[in-house]
């Protein structure tokens, strides 16, 4: 019965995209995209970098952190864009930066070229494109935006199984300079895909409000970061973001910690992208069913409960039940956060709103690795690691169940 009604709510998911598929792949497209700026992708040129520069891990890692934290901020001015300027012009000038910036990586020969092109990276690719994917598609669907969501966001499962292995052929065949170069070309052909694509369909939601001035941006956000909302649902957000990155990066540690098989540990990565996948799809289908408001209460508790497997058992399973637990969480995630904005705050500064959340949850992406690596350094064992991130997850999870008392926007059908 269980898989019949799965099965069902997937077919329900196929048939919405077969209707709607040249829209919600524009979505789709942007978050493939913003692969060349996310963390899995860069780390594959860190080696090189250390070594050609001459620097240690410990301050690669710093200067990455500051990177991430700074193009955060960056969001903030550049972010709410997506609210009155055409979906084209803002993916254009995005796209130009990320490959920019990429081939300013693959020309850097002092630290400071370094420090700006890696900025840009995560502004324009993990920030940006996302941003702008996710944006879009909250103000173009209301009655099955869950699954315009969802479908955008398979966009990072395949370019986390495509481009690094693109990338690590052309470092073991020529080198990281190059590699980084042609990601910049790849990303550039693009734009000419781009001119002949036909986005006015997004248009339709643009405020009419136009630029706000630096000074109302600024009241905008004092407004959503002192609300009451805002206290409820940014925690969720930073706490999921800073957790899933600090054990990730930190992944191989723990498991030569453990006394665990490396080799079985990542073959277990497989049944988390599956995992990570099937959710990605059924959270769209949930959010239309449920609501984001309903979903954002419970979607936290699988990866917590994953934690304590992890961190209590001896048994390498305890790893692979962590990881498919974080699979579930980290597969609805995405769809159940952005489209919680859009139900809270409705769709109309979307991109304004969505900024400050994204700001945070970059934040949280450079904190996690920096906070637990220290701890790691002052002796805290692994065991007890995991388990004050289960504890500060669990206080999250009981801070989320307020949601339910905020009424969402009512918002009208876009035609």
């Amino acid at each position: 019965m269980q898989l019949e009604l799965i099965s069902g709510e997937l077919k329900d998911f196929f048939f919405f995209v077969k209707d709607n598929f040249r829209k919600v792949s524009f979505g789709w497209v942007l978050t493939f995209l913003s692969g060349f700026g996310q963390t899995f992708l860069i780390s594959l040129y860190v080696p090189e970098i250390i070594k050609t520069f001459q620097i240690s891990e410990g301050a690669f890692g710093s200067l990455y952190a500051a990177c991430t934290i700074v193009a955060s901020f960056i969001m903030l001015s550049v972010g709410h864009t997506v609210d009155y300027k055409p979906a084209k012009k803002v993916t254009a000038w995005t796209i130009i930066g990320l490959g920019l910036s990429s081939i300013l990586l693959g020309f850097s020969y002092h630290i400071l070229f370094l420090f700006i092109a890696i900025t840009g990276l995560r502004l324009t690719g993990q920030g940006l494109l996302t941003h702008i994917s996710m944006t879009i598609m909250s103000k173009r669907f209301t009655k099955d935006r869950g699954k315009a969501l969802s479908f955008s966001t398979l966009g990072f499962s395949m370019s986390e199984a495509v481009f690094p292995i693109i990338i690590s052929l052309i470092i073991g065949f020529f080198n990281w300079r190059v590699a980084a170069i042609a990601s910049g070309i790849i990303v550039f052909l693009y734009l000419i895909r781009l001119k002949y694509i036909d986005l006015m369909v997004f248009d339709e939601q643009l405020s009419g409000q136009g630029r706000q001035s630096a000074l109302v941006l600024l009241k905008d956000y004092k407004k959503i970061v002192f609300d009451k909302k805002f206290v409820v649902m940014m925690p969720a957000s930073f706490i999921l973001s800073f957790t899933a990155t600090a054990i990730f990066f930190y992944q191989y540690v723990f498991v030569e910690n453990k006394g665990w098989s490396v080799t079985l540990y990542a073959t277990f990565f497989t049944v988390y992208a599956i995992t990570r996948f099937l959710f990605s799809l059924l959270g769209g289908v949930w959010v239309d069913k449920f609501t984001a408001r309903k979903m954002f209460r419970y979607y936290l508790i699988p990866v917590t409960l994953g934690m304590l497997p992890l961190a209590l058992m001896d048994s390498i399973i305890g790893a692979l039940i962590f990881l498919i637990f974080t699979g579930v969480t980290v597969g609805v995630s995405g769809t159940v956060k952005t489209a919680l904005l859009a139900e809270i705050y409705g769709t109309e500064k979307m991109g304004a709103i969505r900024s400050v959340f994204t700001m945070f949850m970059v934040i949280s992406t450079a904190l996690g690795p920096l906070v637990v690596g220290l701890l790691m350094d002052a002796g805290v064992s692994f065991e007890n690691l995991i388990l004050g991130l289960f504890a500060a997850t669990g206080l999250v999870i009981i801070n989320s169940q307020r949601i339910k008392y905020y009424q969402g926007i009512p918002e009208e059908v876009p035609a």
